[in-house]
């Protein structure tokens, strides 16, 4: 099992370590309640060096990323970064994935699950083309450093000028002889940026965001993997295994806006005939009747109709709600429409509401 370089000081912090998708990893410190409301008020850092970081080289990198991508990386510039799809030839999603533009090369940052996934799939179709791929991700850590404080905080204690850093855009250099990559983006519905550097000193730079080891900045404190769900959860972004799979498409998982059907990539034509012959299914939001938490699969009915099922839920922290993201047919899904949520045989109300959940001041 890989361990994050910041192993170490998780320990001495007092996490709960769990094992998540071959990385021992962080669940929680405090609570989750706790980490996720410090998130939504303060600053919270993320130990996210389970994700894959990739990079791209060669002069056919930009062409084999448009034919991998559903997005159309036509015009990006270097320090420019996307979010997009990368998709099956029968449009069912391998991954969702963040691709950056560099000077000299291109970067993928994919999900811990499928990077052995994403790396056979980038190389299968590199073939023939002048283009390699870079696995950085055990060479390299990132943290991200999320919240409505995180901009002001991570401003003040790095020695990098970041004011000019907007959302979805990162910058990259050399500082001190370690070379770094900082972008303005996060999975938690707040604004903040995630930081990549060498694995070998990931230490030095969490001990001056965080303070010296066992003692956390006030201003920045540790969280786990668990209140980074319930985070992204109220901010209805997708989870990989989830909402996203290689049973769906990024059209009926809501995501048409990172698709471009005029250009030509893996998974396209199923995609143009199903936005020409219509949806069946489509990925709403549900709030709950009652505290309860409807889980992965549990089936959501409409009188005695089986119309979906749930993809995420929990307790909302923020709204104090039930909340849950759930795919069912597309005559089921105008909002305000009236569903169950079955409960191991017990129904329990609940009615489709407009994602996201939450949405930042």
């Amino acid at each position: 099992m890989n361990r994050s370089p910041l192993h170490d000081i998780h320990v001495q912090l007092g996490a709960r370590m769990v094992e998540f998708a071959g990385w021992l990893m962080p669940l929680m410190y405090r609570s989750i309640v706790d980490e996720h409301n410090v998130t939504r008020t303060s600053c919270s850092a993320f130990d996210v060096s389970h994700m894959g970081r990739l990079k791209i080289t060669g002069d056919d990198a930009f062409s084999l990323l448009q034919r991998l991508c559903t997005r159309n990386l036509d015009g990006m510039e270097p320090g420019v970064c996307r979010y997009t799809h990368i998709c099956r030839a029968d449009g069912g999603i391998l991954d969702d994935v963040i691709v950056s533009r560099y000077d000299g090369h291109w970067g993928i940052v994919c999900n811990a699950s499928n990077r052995d996934k994403i790396v056979g799939w980038v190389r299968k179709h590199a073939q023939g083309r002048r283009a390699e791929l870079e696995d950085q991700t055990i060479a390299t850590a990132m943290i991200a450093l999320q919240g409505p404080h995180a901009v002001e905080r991570t401003r003040a204690l790095l020695p990098v000028d970041l004011s000019g850093v907007k959302r979805y855009r990162f910058t990259s250099g050399v500082y001190m002889m370690t070379a770094y990559s900082i972008f303005r983006s996060g999975y938690t519905g707040e604004d903040g940026y995630e930081i990549v550097v060498p694995a070998g000193v990931v230490k030095m730079v969490a001990s001056r965001l965080l303070g010296p080891a066992g003692e956390p900045d006030q201003g920045i404190k540790p969280a786990g993997l668990g209140a980074r769900d319930t985070l992204r959860l109220e901010a209805a972004m997708p989870l990989y295994g989830h909402e996203l799979h290689e049973g769906v498409d990024s059209l009926s998982a809501g995501q048409g806006w990172c698709v471009d059907l005029d250009k030509d990539f893996i998974g396209a034509d199923p995609m143009r005939s199903l936005k020409e012959s219509g949806l069946k299914q489509t990925l709403v939001g549900l709030e709950l009747d009652g505290r309860r938490t409807a889980r992965h699969r549990y089936r959501v009915r409409s009188g005695q109709r089986d119309v979906g099922e749930i993809t995420s839920g929990c307790l909302s922290p923020t709204l104090g709600r039930s909340i849950a993201m759930a795919y069912v047919g597309v005559n089921d899904a105008e909002e305000g429409t009236e569903l169950t949520v079955d409960f191991n045989g017990k129904p329990n109300p609940a009615r489709v509401v407009k994602l996201p959940f939450y949405r930042r001041p």
